[in-house]
Formats: structure tokens, C-alpha cells, sequence
């Protein structure tokens, strides 16, 4: 690193002000295919709950790759894959602690997807996929190439809705063309840190209304603590579970429930 060091520096010096322009005009979105690790079993966990199909809202999806969770292929340490198995995305993690997650051995079925972002990254644009893989920290290469693998799988797929707004306004008009048949999952990952306090107290109340008219789940994490976690409005009760904690980049979770 100390040996490479130079390069990089004449590198910046010699192309400052596009560093600068890129600096300015971009956002920190990374889009961190390896934490489908643990929504797979998350998902799994609330199927087998719901026993509805499952309509897919991400918050902050930035280009989208965690909503095709139920399209890769798992495996948790051992030989025995999970999802999607022929999947040319393949996510290994590390199952800690002494819980074991519920597993399906299929994915569950998601009838609906829609990513929502103040910005969204079109894996189309190839300035946008560039950046994505600028974010990515140097020596990652297993992160790389999962990330290249997703983005080509969701370039192929012409069933995502994607809304640029804020989400935790734009909620209850967006969920009104959801099929009634599914239930509603609302989700996040290592975003809500940036939503303003009001924000989250208006998506929570947004929620709330929500699941009095239909079953809503809502996961996420980083919201009051880095758990995940998972609150059913489901019938009209309410349920609140700390799912598991992970790793920032899905190399490894703990299951809590």
C-alpha cells in the first residue's frame, strides 16, 4: 500500500477538479449485495408468519440489487444451497452465535417490487454502475464481482418500479396500486441513520395508518440501534422482533429471534 501510495496522489493531483466535480455531484449509495445474506432467512422468517406473498418496498435502494434477494443463490458455511440455487448470483455468509435462522430451502414468492431513492442508480447507465463500483473499497474483489453479477441480472428485469422522492412521504400513495392478496414488506438496510428524526417518526406513523387497511411488515435496521429488525402490523395487531445483527457488509449475522 505504502509503495502505491505516489501513484495515487499524482493520480489525484493530476485529475483534481474532476475529482472534485464527481465529489460534489455524487452520493454515497452503496448498493451491498451480500446483505441479501440475511434478509433471504429475514423474508423467510416473515412468510412463514404471513403465509402471503410478499410485495417488495425498499427505502434507499439505491440501484436496486436487494430487491432481487429471492434471485440469488445462498450458502451459509456448509454444502447446501438456498434460493434461488441456479443463480449465477451466488452470496456465501457466516451464521454466529448459537441460533439457528429459519430457512426455506426455495424462495419465498414475491409478487411485487418497488425501490424508492432520492436518487436512483440505473444499472443501465454505465456512469452510474461505475460509481457504484467506485464505492466499493480497493481489495474487495469478491464484493466486485457480486455486485457485477447482481447489477446484469437486474438489467434483465422489466418488473421493478422505481420512485425518486422521499419515501417516507410518498409512502401511502405509493402502496395503493400493491395487489391486496400480498402482504406489504417495507424495508431498509444502513439507511435510516441518514433520515432526519422527523422523517422516521412520520414513516412510522405512515406505517401505522397503513396497517390498519392491510398487513404490513416493516424491516429494518439502524433506525434507534444497528439491530435489524421486524414489526408486523398483521390483522390489525401489532408485533415487534429484533431480528439479527450483522456485519455492515454481510460477511457474517447473528440471528436474535
Amino acid at each position: 500500500m505504502e509503495a502505491s501510495y505516489p501513484h495515487f496522489r499524482t493520480f489525484v493531483l493530476e485529475h483534481r477538479e474532476e475529482i472534485i466535480g464527481i465529489l460534489r455531484s455524487k452520493r454515497v449509495q452503496t448498493n451491498e449485495v451480500r446483505r441479501c445474506a440475511y434478509l433471504f432467512p429475514v423474508f423467510c422468517s416473515v412468510y412463514a408468519k404471513v403465509q402471503k406473498p410478499l410485495a417488495l418496498v425498499e427505502l434507499g435502494c439505491s440501484a436496486g440489487l436487494q430487491l432481487l434477494w429471492d434471485q440469488y443463490s445462498y450458502a451459509y458455511g456448509g454444502q447446501e444451497a438456498y434460493g434461488k440455487k441456479e443463480s449465477a448470483v451466488r452470496i456465501d455468509s457466516e451464521i454466529r452465535g448459537g441460533k439457528a435462522p429459519f430457512l426455506l430451502s426455495s424462495s419465498p414468492p414475491v409478487v411485487y417490487r418497488m425501490g424508492i431513492d432520492l436518487h436512483v442508480n440505473d444499472v443501465h447507465s454505465a456512469e452510474d454502475v461505475l460509481w457504484l463500483r467506485a464505492l466499493i473499497w480497493p481489495g474487495n474483489p469478491r464484493r466486485v464481482s457480486m455486485l457485477e453479477q447482481a447489477a446484469a441480472l437486474l438489467k434483465s428485469r422489466s418488473d421493478i418500479r422505481f420512485i425518486e422522492g422521499d419515501g417516507t412521504e410518498l409512502l401511502p400513495d405509493l402502496v395503493r396500486d400493491i395487489p391486496g392478496e400480498a402482504v406489504v414488506c417495507v424495508f431498509h438496510t444502513h439507511v435510516a441513520n441518514q433520515i432526519p428524526e422527523d422523517n422516521k417518526h412520520r414513516l412510522l406513523h405512515h406505517l401505522s395508518t397503513i396497517g390498519k387497511q392491510r398487513d404490513i411488515v416493516h424491516v429494518y435496521n439502524n433506525m434507534w440501534d444497528g439491530d435489524l429488525h421486524a414489526d408486523f402490523i398483521v390483522g390489525g395487531i401489532s408485533s415487534e422482533q429484533t431480528i439479527l445483527r450483522a456485519d455492515g457488509h454481510g460477511r457474517w449475522f447473528e440471528w436474535l429471534a
